[in-house]
C-alpha cells in the first residue's frame, strides 16, 4: 500500500527552520521510507542536510540541492539536475511559503510582494520547470501546500497577503490540474490548519511577541476542534496519500488537514 518504488520526488522547503518535524522534512522522509528516490530542495544546505541523514538512517535514498524558489534559474537547473541524474520526475511536492502579519493600511507593499512572491510564485515556478520532464515521463503527481488562512480568516490577526496567496495556491491548484488531467499528471492541495512544527517555536513566538512558548501552544491546541495542533507528519501522510498510485482518480482536489478547524462554526 502506497509504495512509491521506482518514483523520483522532488520536495522543495525539506529542511526544517529549528530541531523537529516540519512539513518538508517529514514529508521527504516520509516518500523516501515508501520507496521514492528524493531530491531535497531547500535554501538552508545544513537543514537540509539534516534531512538527508535521516533519510539514509531509514534505509532511502535522497540528494539534497541548494535551491531559492523564488529564483527562476535556480529552480530550472535544479528541476534538470533531476531529470539529468535519475532519467524522471515522478512527484513534486512545492512546500516552500511562510506567513508575515498586516493589513492593508499597515503593510507595506514590498512585504506584499515578497508574501505573494513567497507564498504562490513559489509552486508556479516548481511547476512551471518540473511538468516538462514529468511530460516526457508519461505523467506524475503534484502536490501544492496551501493553509487554513486561505479558507477562514483570524479576527485577531491580519494576514492579508498569506491569506490572499494561499487562497490562490488552491485556486491555481485547480488550473494545473485542469490543464493536464489529459496527459497524466495530477496536481492536488494540502492544506493544513494549526500545525506544531519547528515553526511555531522558532518564528511565531516571536512574531507573536510571545515570551512564553507554553502558553501559546495551548492556545493554539484550544483553538483546534480535536484539542491539539497536528504535526508535520500529518502533512506528510496527507501528501503520501495524494502522489500515490491509490490516489490515481484523484486530481484538482483540495485535502484539508486542520482537526476539524474548517467544519467548526465560529465562537
Amino acid at each position: 500500500m502506497l509504495s512509491l518504488a521506482g518514483k523520483v520526488a522532488v520536495v522543495t522547503g525539506a529542511g526544517s527552520v529549528g530541531p523537529g518535524w516540519g512539513n518538508g522534512k517529514a514529508t521527504a522522509v516520509l516518500l523516501a521510507r515508501q520507496g521514492a528516490t528524493v531530491l531535497a530542495l531547500d535554501i538552508d544546505e545544513a537543514a537540509v542536510a539534516e534531512t538527508a541523514r535521516l533519510v539514509a538512517e531509514a534505509g532511502g535514498t535522497c540528494v539534497t540541492h541548494r535551491c531559492d524558489m523564488l529564483v527562476a534559474e535556480e529552480v530550472e537547473a535544479a528541476m534538470a539536475l533531476c531529470a539529468e541524474r535519475f532519467g524522471r520526475l515522478d512527484i513534486l511536492v512545492n512546500n516552500v511559503g511562510g506567513s508575515a502579519p498586516g493589513n492593508p493600511v499597515e503593510m507595506p507593499e514590498a512585504l506584499w510582494d515578497r508574501q505573494i512572491d513567497f507564498n504562490l510564485k513559489t509552486p508556479f515556478l516548481g511547476c512551471k520547470h518540473a511538468i516538462p520532464p514529468m511530460l516526457r515521463g508519461g505523467g506524475g503527481a503534484i502536490v501544492n501546500l496551501g493553509s487554513i488562512a486561505g479558507l477562514r480568516m483570524s479576527g485577531e490577526r491580519a494576514h492579508i497577503a498569506y491569506s490572499a496567496a494561499k487562497a490562490g495556491v488552491i485556486g491555481f491548484t485547480k488550473s494545473v490540474a485542469m490543464a493536464y488531467a489529459k496527459q497524466g499528471i495530477r496536481c492536488n492541495a494540502v492544506v493544513p490548519g494549526l500545525m506544531h512544527t519547528p515553526l511555531v517555536e522558532e518564528r511565531l513566538v516571536r512574531q507573536l511577541g510571545a515570551n512564553d512558548a507554553a502558553a501559546l501552544i495551548a492556545r493554539r491546541d484550544a483553538a483546534v476542534p480535536k484539542g491539539k495542533m497536528g504535526t508535520g507528519w500529518d502533512v506528510a501522510h496527507a501528501v503520501l496519500f495524494l502522489v500515490s498510485d491509490e490516489a490515481a482518480y484523484i486530481t484538482g482536489q483540495a485535502l484539508v488537514v486542520d482537526g476539524g478547524m474548517a467544519a467548526a462554526a465560529p465562537v
